[in-house]
């Protein structure tokens, strides 16, 4: 491990300070810290207060920094502030309504500004948050900039989402509808002190009456943030939320959809730097802008277009062999929940699901581990070919599995060098995927397993009558179940 990620899984702030300043600035380096720090982040919570402008976020956000610290936690704040016109930094207001906490060492905070993103928050806001996290920040708060209707990013980083609301802004109905009011975990009604809150704690209640009823009800809570007032019920409420998505899956399964998010945004970034730095010049970019202005082109064409020169003509075979990757190894077992003790509980691995799969006569357990998975495969019934294996072998690796881009593809290139494959060809297998397998007589006594999932299925080819036929041949009088 490098010497200042060392320092920030250590705790030190200015290693901190200063690897978030690296993210920040998309730096490799930034990004080498992230990778090592990773494995040692998810176990702080992450609390998001968003809201519109002037509903005293700040103000919020600094007492329940002062509620934790009289607990004695050490926490983080990032503080996501709105850009400087001229300089493109942020404009610290946040900073100003927290003054009383900046010496405090238990208290780490950070603006960072949003560069134009909209969202409510900054594009590093999530590695911040991270850093933060192995750096042994526990709770870290979030303080979006004073976000409109659909400005709702706040609900893919947050464990709980507070929407901080004031009476007498205008139309207070048109002030919650749509996005804020799906995303809130719980609702807070600040300068409660006003007129007009109690209309608008029952106004909420009202909305929240006509939607679809949720596992979790967000509790109305009112406050004063400037006097403290209220401040020990929303500590509580936060707590008792936490609790909620404790219970089962919840907290993970939320999480997942958080990352699944920030996978998909980092792969689209990463691929128009990769399009525009090569594939799109600035000579080719103007030559598009052109066609669009002139209306020889749609915009979907032209962009379809700089896709398809990515992967030259040439490369498309390469392309589908690169595509080939472990996704599983498969393990027969007499009754998976007997084995689970093992995989779940001992050695940590996260249950992703149980199904049955008719065609083959099995239900399979997959558990991801890592970059690859392990499947346990459980026979229906004992004519089934996993219980065959059972009564002949007993418990033990079954099968290894690859995931192919297009299945066809690859069992023509299977049978073209005279390998043999197992049963029909391209059936269902789990998880809705069309699988083939190679006979473990052409593989040196190892039963091969190709995949093309769900998605991939659907746009894949089916195999062609010739490889079918090859394939039939190869099989001679088999009865086309797993040997």
């Amino acid at each position: 491990m490098q010497e200042l990620a060392r320092l920030v899984v250590e705790g030190d702030p200015v290693a901190l300070a200063r690897a978030i300043s690296l993210v920040e600035a998309g730096t490799e380096r930034g990004e080498a810290i992230l990778a090592e720090i990773f494995s040692r982040t998810g176990r702080a919570s992450v609390i998001g207060v968003t809201g519109p402008p002037g509903s005293g976020k700040s103000s919020l956000v600094n007492q329940l920094v002062a509620r934790y610290r009289s607990r004695g936690r050490a926490l983080g704040v990032v503080a996501v502030d709105p850009s400087s016109a001229f300089s493109g930094g942020a404009v610290l207001g946040d900073r100003i309504r927290m003054q009383q906490h900046t010496l405090d060492p238990a208290v780490f905070i950070r603006s960072m500004a949003t560069r134009g993103r909209f969202g409510g928050l900054s594009r590093a806001t999530r590695d911040a948050i991270d850093l933060m996290d192995a750096a042994g920040r526990d709770p870290i708060l979030i303080e979006t900039v004073g976000v409109g209707q659909d400005e709702v990013d706040v609900v893919r980083v947050a464990d709980t989402v507070l929407v901080v609301l004031t009476p007498g802004q205008g139309d207070d109905i048109q002030a919650i509808k749509a996005g804020l009011l799906e995303i809130a975990d719980l609702f807070v009604i600040n300068k409660a002190d006003h007129s007009g809150a109690d209309r608008l704690a029952s106004d909420l209640e009202g909305m929240m009456s006509l939607g679809e009823k949720r596992p979790w009800t967000p509790p109305i809570i009112q406050c004063v943030a400037t006097e403290g007032k209220g401040i020990s019920d929303l500590a509580d409420a936060i707590e008792r939320h936490g609790g909620f998505l404790r219970e089962g899956d919840r907290l993970t399964g939320r999480r997942r959809l958080g990352l699944r998010a920030r996978f998909l945004e980092i792969l689209r970034d990463r691929l128009l730097e990769r399009i525009t730095a090569g594939d799109l010049g600035e000579a080719d970019l103007d030559r598009h802008e052109a066609d669009l202005l002139a209306r020889r082109v749609d915009p979907y064409t032209a962009a379809r277009e700089v896709l398809e020169r990515l992967e030259p003509e040439g490369n498309q075979e390469d392309a589908t062999r690169r595509n080939v990757q472990l996704d599983h190894l498969g393990v027969a077992v007499r009754r998976i929940e007997d084995r689970l003790a093992l995989y779940r509980d001992i050695l940590g691995l996260e249950l992703a699901g149980i199904e049955e799969v008719h065609g083959e006569g099995v239900r399979v357990a997959m558990l991801p581990a890592g970059r690859t998975r392990i499947e346990l495969v459980e026979p229906m019934g004992r004519s089934s070919s996993v219980g065959r294996f059972l009564e002949k072998r007993g418990e033990g690796i079954h099968h290894i599995c690859f995931e192919v881009g297009d299945l066809a593809t690859a069992l023509e290139r299977v049978t073209g060098a005279g390998l043999e494959v197992a049963g029909a060809e391209g059936r269902t297998g789990a998880e809705g995927s069309r699988v083939a397998f190679i006979h473990p007589r052409a593989t040196g006594g190892v039963l091969i397993e190709l995949r093309q999932s769900d998605t991939k299925a659907k746009r894949g080819r089916p195999a062609t009558a010739g490889s079918r036929a090859r394939s039939r041949d190869r099989r001679g009088s088999g009865t086309g179940t797993l040997p």
